[in-house]
């Protein structure tokens, strides 16, 4: 008989690949249809969730696009590019994600009336 060998698997669970690209889809479905269509004249800009009202009002000023509305997490605003390098000057100043706003309307909207 010969040496004995060890072999060693690494086996991951059965649910580890479903998982895996469950998730990936979902991100994939997200970054397509969150994105800021071209031309797009106001944009929902995501700015870090520990920002208060204060810096993002502040950002978005010295990024010089108008503020359209707020929206119900401080963090996330509805503004108006100047120009075409709007979009970049809010990068800059620490936006992290600029997404349509028509997608994102109903889940961050303030209630008119509460009941």
């Amino acid at each position: 008989m010969g040496p004995d060998r060890n072999i060693i698997t690494s086996r991951l669970p059965a649910w580890f690949n479903a998982t895996a690209l469950l998730l990936a889809s979902v991100v994939a479905v997200a970054a397509l249809s969150l994105q800021v269509r071209p031309g797009s004249e106001v944009v929902a800009v995501a700015f870090p969730p520990w920002w208060n009202s204060q810096q993002t009002f502040a950002a978005t000023a010295s990024a010089d696009a108008a503020i359209v509305r707020t929206t119900a997490v401080a963090a996330i605003l509805v503004v108006r590019p100047s120009d075409q390098e709007g979009l970049r000057r809010l990068r800059q100043a620490g936006a992290w994600l600029t997404i349509d706003p028509q997608a994102i309307a109903a889940c961050f909207n303030t209630p008119a009336n509460e009941i």
